[in-house]
């Protein structure tokens, strides 16, 4: 079912659906389910019809409660804070974009991030609000990042990543590991560690697989040119750090660091770039380059 509510500075509204309680009111729900809001803001809210049902009745301060019913709404931060880099828009046409996303950048809404995230502004800036990301990449990473138009085709590029069609490079700076021999192939089995920000390696068969390949070296760092053969998460920062190599600037690898406000003049030296693949839809043959560098090896 189509949302009844549009989208709004780039967003789309959120859904909940209501579970069995003691709640009256869907009012008193949201209080409680969402104690950052004040009821001061939910009834603004409702007065001005941005909370709905599932077919567009609007929700006010004496609806009634009603288990399993769907409600809509926009997620709101009153202090969100722009992040002060600008992606690119690298292609275009009726059935992808390709944007060059810029370190810090989300590229979908959550946590502190909703109307600052890649899509959000791309659906902004091209007026597309049915633009949706098809593969992942970090907010601390930047980068090419491909997106689907259609909805109705978008599963077919999103299997272009699941069959591993789509060749992915990356570049790195990171301290160098002289006892190593280049190029090199790095396979490990990959899990999700106690800390939910980290993955880790450990032992068993290989789920990740990397090469990896040195661009040059200063003798304390180096520049790696990296190709997923795989597509775990976090797999280029695990596998660089498990070899004594952490990129530079990495906050969770290998050791998890207290993290406050962003320091935006040490962005993770972490680059998506290139994409290359054949266009399942117009048989195009793709291959996209970032326009973004990393840092020289003679910087801080």
């Amino acid at each position: 079912m189509n949302a009844p509510l549009p989208h709004r500075n780039g967003v789309g509204p959120s859904c909940v659906a209501l579970p069995p309680g003691k709640w009256l009111t869907v009012a008193a729900f949201l209080i409680e389910r969402f104690p950052k809001v004040s009821p001061e803001e939910w009834a603004q809210r409702m007065q001005r019809g941005e909370v709905r049902e599932d077919g567009g009745a609007v929700i006010d301060w004496h609806s009634r409660y009603r288990t399993n019913a769907r409600i809509w709404y926009y997620r709101q931060l009153a202090d969100e804070a722009r992040v002060p880099f600008e992606e690119r828009v690298l292609y275009q046409d009726d059935w992808i974009v390709v944007a060059d996303k810029p370190h810090f950048l989300p590229v979908t809404p959550g946590g502190r991030y909703i109307e600052e995230c890649l899509v959000a502004r791309l659906k902004r800036r091209l007026g597309i609000d049915s633009l949706a990301p098809v593969h992942r990449l970090d907010r601390e990473t930047a980068g090419l990042v491909l997106f689907s138009v259609k909805p109705e085709t978008r599963g077919t590029y999103q299997a272009l990543f699941r069959e591993r069609a789509v060749e992915k490079h990356y570049e790195a700076v990171v301290r160098f590991n002289s006892a190593l021999d280049f190029p090199l192939q790095h396979r490990s089995r990959l899990e999700e560690s106690d800390h939910f920000m980290q993955m880790r390696e450990v032992p068993g068969e290989a789920t990740s697989e990397t090469l990896m390949q040195l661009i040059e070296t200063d003798g304390n760092k180096a520049r790696l040119a990296l190709q997923l053969l795989t597509g775990k998460k976090h797999q280029l920062r695990v596998h660089c750090a498990a070899l004594g190599m952490p990129i530079l600037n990495d906050l969770i690898y290998p050791t998890l660091q207290p993290h406050g406000q962003d320091d935006l003049e040490r962005p993770l030296q972490l680059l998506a770039h290139s994409l290359a693949f054949k266009d399942p839809i117009t048989q195009r043959e793709h291959v996209f380059e970032s326009q973004f560098q990393l840092n020289p090896l003679n910087s801080d």
